[in-house]
């Protein structure tokens, strides 16, 4: 089968899944969903925007033809992840989830679990702290419930409007970030607290190897549930399971 891929994108793992596809010659597109102003450049042609939910999905998925969809998105993209699966089910087009590992707790980690941001913001209530708040621009804003605090905030963009934070810093900046350079990060802003997804993979782990350094306590939001689908570790792996499944990638 001549394939016609569509990867679901926004991570690290969807762009070295671009740089895999690329060399290949087949046609493939990656889709953005355009939280970032400028993201990083890749291998493959782009588009960005949303789909209108699972029926949208499902209407670009015949219109274009796609034959198979590769996920590529974040671990707490979890609304994306359950369109895939209900449209590629509703169509019939064979899809897979380029997933990255979970962090898991290492010896010296303080980590206080909780299963949603909500339960996170919830976690915040009490004597004002500083806190390194790593959870990303859209769903910053719940943090607003607790004013008290003095946030530190890493975004990849400025933020385009002002922060709902009495009292914040934001630092701008674009990973993957290294544990000695995050190390010293906490240390100069003085942290108490750093809350965090718990995205897995390399490219943001150094705050979670710094604050185990320092000591820190880590308040780590736990990954939403998906539907149960086909998942592989690593781009090589999805070569291997679009050649199973029809794709003749020339390879």
């Amino acid at each position: 089968m001549e394939p016609n891929l569509l990867v679901l994108g926004g991570t690290t793992e969807a762009t070295a899944m671009c740089r895999e596809l690329a060399p290949l010659g087949v046609n493939a597109t990656v889709s953005l969903a355009g939280r970032v102003a400028n993201p990083r450049a890749l291998d493959l042609p782009v588009r960005i925007g949303g789909f209108g939910g699972v029926d949208g999905l499902i209407t670009y998925l015949r219109d274009h033809r796609v034959t198979h969809v590769i996920d590529a998105t974040h671990p707490f993209a979890s609304q994306m992840s359950r369109h895939a699966i209900d449209a590629c089910g509703a169509v019939g087009v064979p899809l897979v989830a380029l997933t990255r590992a979970p962090w898991k707790e290492q010896p010296g980690d303080r980590w206080i679990h909780v299963h949603d941001m909500q339960a996170a913001v919830d976690r915040l209530s009490g004597a004002p702290m500083r806190v390194f708040l790593a959870v990303g621009r859209t769903q910053m804003d719940a943090f607003a419930a607790q004013p008290q605090h003095h946030y530190v905030i890493r975004l990849v963009d400025p933020p385009a409007t002002d922060l709902p934070f009495p009292n914040h810093e934001v630092i701008v900046d674009r990973g993957p970030f290294d544990e000695v350079s995050d190390r010293r990060l906490l240390r100069t802003h003085l942290i108490d607290l750093v809350v965090s997804k718990n995205s897995g993979g390399t490219g943001a782990v150094a705050k979670i190897d710094a604050a185990r350094q320092l000591g820190l306590r880590v308040l780590m939001v736990d990954r939403p549930q998906v539907p149960k689908r086909a998942e592989v570790h690593g781009p090589r792996a999805v070569l291997v399971w679009l050649s199973r499944h029809g794709a003749d990638l020339g390879v």
